[in-house]
């Protein structure tokens, strides 16, 4: 790319050795200010950055690389480096379920009512966030989560009448053929499972391609596909991401948006909080005032997972908090129907509600959105100030305390 120096072009080429890297010609085209390039939101979201890296790791790559080293050498390193990433965050490995004596690796049920579903055509995207925590569905085979089996999925979700949503996720569901979509929705129809009243379908393609659901050429058959599960009284939900209110301004997503609507989808949005890429109010309130003008439903704002290239995207909880505080400030109550800031933690969504003063103790206010066990959701619990704390797992219980109220019920549901 003419834009680049040979030392980006080196840079990009370590890092994506460690970390997956992916992008399209829309993103590049239609997304990417050229002309500011290092410092467009667009640009760090796709492609590889230096400092995603420590600098030991870098070194290491780059000599290995330099130096013409062997392919499995190269490997054996990268491998290490990316274990130490933390490619297992908030313990996904514990919500595959065991049903019938297997274990189903393409399914995830950590919530009562809510069960995720990994497609195996899904499990690749349109491009590659740089943030993104599920990483290691594209770089290490030994965290790979997919399922192809629609009867087995059908089978878990009539043995588990509690849930009423499914997920579709990835990776990014939006990326299979429409006939795909289709042998799974079918397979759900004909089954007529009185609990299931949501399909959820998380994706980044609206922001990446809106083209899915405009110009694909499989893209009116998946619109009419929708149609017809909302006939049968299924609602199907749009979880999109949504990183920066750039992503909404092009004609391509504009269309898109509209003609999801029209087919009668509902469109939520969500986003991590990310330093160099959307971390001031304006940004998220011009984003979420931007998606309920399009008829979009402003859902999450998540504290960046602690995976990856955490540290470089990383944002402390008490920034956070103002940052959400200061944007949500600046809205009116039609967007406010925003969750956050959110963890994604093992033990549930952690809420960082405020920063308070408590019997003279400085104490950041805490609350499960979600929880492994529903008992723990809407029951405030406190942590000492630190403002230097970036996750749940840098945080002490305030009062003395010597646990979070939940933990010990938590090892228990774990073991």
């Amino acid at each position: 790319m003419k834009f680049l120096t040979e030392e980006q072009k080196q840079e990009i080429e370590v890092v994506g050795t460690i970390l997956p890297f992916k992008t399209n010609n829309y993103v590049v085209d239609k997304l990417i200010n050229w002309a500011n390039f290092e410092k467009d939101p667009f640009f760090i979201l796709n492609f590889p950055q230096r400092d995603m890296l420590d600098k030991g790791s870098y070194n290491k790559v780059a000599s290995l690389l330099n130096s013409d080293a062997s392919r499995s050498t190269i490997q054996e390193e990268v491998k290490k480096i990316r274990l130490k990433l933390n490619p297992n965050p908030a313990g996904q490995e514990s919500n595959v379920p065991e049903f019938n004596g297997k274990r189903l690796t393409g399914i995830q049920h950590k919530y009562r009512e809510i069960m995720l579903f990994f497609p195996t055509q899904g499990q690749t995207c349109h491009a590659y966030c740089t943030f993104c925590f599920r990483w290691p569905q594209f770089a290490l085979n030994d965290f790979k989560f997919a399922m192809k089996e629609a009867d087995t999925m059908v089978a878990y979700l009539k043995a588990n009448p509690q849930i009423t949503d499914l997920l579709f996720t990835g990776g990014d569901p939006a990326i299979m053929k429409t006939r795909f979509f289709e042998a799974y929705f079918e397979t759900i129809l004909e089954a007529d499972l009185p609990n299931l009243r949501n399909i959820r379908i998380g994706t980044k393609s609206l922001g990446y391609w809106p083209y899915r659901f405009t110009t694909d050429d499989d893209a009116d058959d998946l619109l009419r596909l929708f149609e017809k599960v909302k006939k049968h009284g299924i609602n199907i939900a749009m979880m999109a991401h949504f990183n920066h209110p750039g992503e909404l301004k092009t004609d391509a997503v504009k269309l898109a948006v509209k003609r999801l609507i029209a087919a009668g989808v509902q469109i939520r949005s969500q986003s991590p909080l990310l330093q160099n890429i959307n971390d001031k109010a304006e940004i998220w309130a011009e984003n979420w005032k931007e998606q309920v003008k399009q008829g979009i439903i402003p859902y999450y704002m998540f504290i960046a997972r602690n995976t990856g290239a955490q540290d470089y995207f990383a944002v402390t909880l008490n920034r956070a908090w103002q940052i959400y505080r200061n944007a949500y400030n600046q809205v009116s109550g039609i967007c406010r129907t925003v969750k956050g800031p959110s963890m994604s933690c093992s033990p549930g969504k952690v809420q960082v509600v405020g920063v308070s003063e408590i019997r003279g103790e400085k104490v950041f206010v805490l609350n499960f959105l979600q929880g492994r066990d529903p008992g723990w959701v809407g029951k405030p619990f406190f942590a000492k100030y630190n403002p230097n704390a970036i996750w749940l797992d840098d945080l002490e219980p305030a009062f003395g305390e010597n646990n979070f109220f939940y933990e010990q019920s938590f090892v228990e549901l774990l073991a």
